[in-house]
């Protein structure tokens, strides 16, 4: 009994794991299987034909998707260099300083976290069809600088940072800004790589919000780019639609392998007081 109740939550969290990977492994599968294969329900990792040249050679000549991957990387790197550049003087405010109505700002904070997209989307829109700013990189990435969650998980974070360390360094002359960049945030980058992870993965896989602000084909994201990849194909072609979904995931799966370790421990930190 005691060895069952040792090995049933793994066993628990295999299976589960196994369902979540497996719409990612029917992509993969259905990308290098030849079209009369599409629809075999067989889950043998080794198809009869083997087609995946096929179906990722199409994805380049039928769209261009090298350059909706590079709009992907512009509009989220841009917009997690604002992110950060925003969210970390902020944390640092409501982890270390004290002012009048630094409650309320948490408290706000909080709340804006409760405040979905969809419910700002059409301001935004108003706003930025009246600036003459749509179909732009700007309309990408403009409703997404300041980040609540950027806030709140680094304020979790700096909370953990020594007090005695921060008076030592005012003492020695450092500004805030010094002790904020130089010192706290250098302890949390384990903080700051599980926030990369989120805010890269969520903008990279965005739809909504392109679908609204984008016409032109060049600014496309990944998501778009596979939309209007999906119209010229009709949706008829699911090995080569398979083959740039894969594409379009499979950065996302390498840079979180690489640092796994990273968002593990930055998801940690922010729970330790």
């Amino acid at each position: 009994m005691p060895r069952l109740t040792r090995y049933l939550p793994h066993v628990i969290l295999t299976l589960g794991a196994c369902v979540m990977l497996l719409p990612f492994y029917w992509m993969v599968l259905t990308a290098i299987r030849a079209p009369a294969e599409i629809f075999n329900i067989s889950l043998w990792p080794i198809p009869e034909t083997f087609s995946a040249g096929r179906n990722f050679a199409k994805v380049g000549e039928r769209v261009p998707m090298g350059r909706f991957m590079l709009n992907g990387v512009i509009v989220c790197g841009g917009i997690l260099l604002v992110q950060v550049l925003t969210a970390v003087p902020a944390a640092y405010a409501l982890a270390k300083l004290k002012f009048p109505g630094r409650n309320l700002m948490l408290a706000l904070v909080i709340a804006a976290l409760c405040v979905p997209m969809q419910a700002l989307a059409l301001p935004l829109f108003v706003g930025l069809a009246k600036a003459h700013l749509l179909n732009t990189y700007f309309a990408l990435m403009a409703p997404f600088f300041l980040s609540v969650f950027a806030i709140f998980l680094f304020r979790q974070s700096f909370r953990s940072y020594p007090d005695e360390i921060i008076e030592a360094a005012r003492l020695d002359g450092f500004s805030e800004m010094e002790i904020c960049w130089g010192l706290v945030l250098r302890a949390s980058l384990p903080a700051l790589a599980a926030f990369a992870i989120f805010s890269v993965v969520a903008h990279w896989n965005d739809l909504y919000w392109p679908l609204i602000v984008v016409r032109d084909t060049a600014l496309a994201p990944p998501p778009l780019g596979m939309l209007y990849f999906s119209d010229a194909e009709s949706g008829a072609d699911y090995g080569a639609l398979m083959a740039g979904a894969t594409l379009v995931t499979a950065p996302m799966v390498i840079c979180f392998l690489l640092a796994r370790r990273q968002f593990i421990a930055g998801i940690t930190m922010t729970g330790v007081k």
